[in-house]
């Protein structure tokens, strides 16, 4: 920045204006404008020298790890000219922004009584019983309650998600809603324009407001008492296999006081 003023001032000063008001008006002192330019790399060889020591050991390391290292080292710099090495360097990282969501507005949990007009989507997670982690993908017709899909695995990213629907869509055809919150995966690019060249209109709840999508929370609470807290599993294909007959039951068997005390397949 300094260099920029210095060079601003020459070409105010060449144009016939006088150095002391050159100087004013780009807001640098006389004695910056006197001083001999200098090549920072010669003057800083040292720190350069340093910081990429550092980095060849560590190349993702900030500029606080990094000055860290070099204390640790015993190099005497202190951390301001260190830093300005380091940007001048280009190495500063640049810092994660967290992404804006749209501005999502209420709308009543309004459900048509019938088949594949509604769908809701939710993520739920456990463990196996070595204590790693898996999620469900549970997919709820809201018309007749009916669990249409518990896709289990250790990662469910949005080419999974629209997976389970190109299946759901062979099988049964597709919604003309789904009523979803606003997780990475269901925001994404990928599903969001699946569901455009579909046809599908997408119903995303407020951050915060699971309530909002009542009634796959909902089926989220049967699953999570009646299924993951009752039994331990040992592998994924274990969970998968337990869940699909659990699913059956739940949609054949078992009776819902909202459907008047029927399944949702004999509803």
């Amino acid at each position: 920045m300094t260099a920029e003023k210095r060079e601003c001032a020459s070409i105010l000063v060449d144009a016939g204006l006088s150095i002391v008001k050159a100087c004013l008006f780009v807001g640098i002192s006389r004695s910056t404008f006197y001083r001999p330019e200098r090549d920072w790399r010669k003057a800083d060889a040292a720190v350069i020298d340093a910081i990429n020591a550092v980095l060849d050991k560590s190349p993702r390391a900030g500029f606080w790890k990094c000055f860290g290292r070099m204390r640790f080292k015993g190099f005497p710099f202190n951390h301001k000219r260190v830093y300005r090495v380091y940007c001048q360097m280009g190495l500063n990282l640049r810092r994660r922004t967290k992404r804006v969501l749209p501005k999502r507005i209420a709308q009543p949990l309004e459900v048509l009584e019938q088949a594949n007009y509604q769908w809701a989507l939710d993520f739920m997670h456990d463990t196996l019983y070595c204590g790693k982690r898996f999620r469900t993908l549970n997919v709820v017709d809201e018309g007749t309650r009916e669990c249409l899909a518990i896709e289990v695995d250790t990662s469910l990213p949005a080419g999974r998600v629209v997976r389970v629907l190109e299946q759901l869509k062979t099988e049964r055809g597709l919604p003309k809603q789904l009523r979803m919150d606003n997780g990475p995966e269901l925001i994404s690019a990928t599903l969001t324009d699946w569901c455009q060249n579909h046809n599908i209109e997408l119903l995303y709840i407020q951050p915060g407001k699971p309530q909002q999508n009542g009634f796959v929370e909902r089926f989220n609470g049967s699953f999570r008492r009646e299924f993951l807290d009752a039994y331990l599993f040992e592998n994924i294909g274990q969970v998968r296999e337990m869940s699909w007959f659990w699913r059956l039951d739940y949609n054949e068997e078992r009776t819902h006081e909202s459907l008047g005390n029927l399944p949702p397949a004999a509803y």
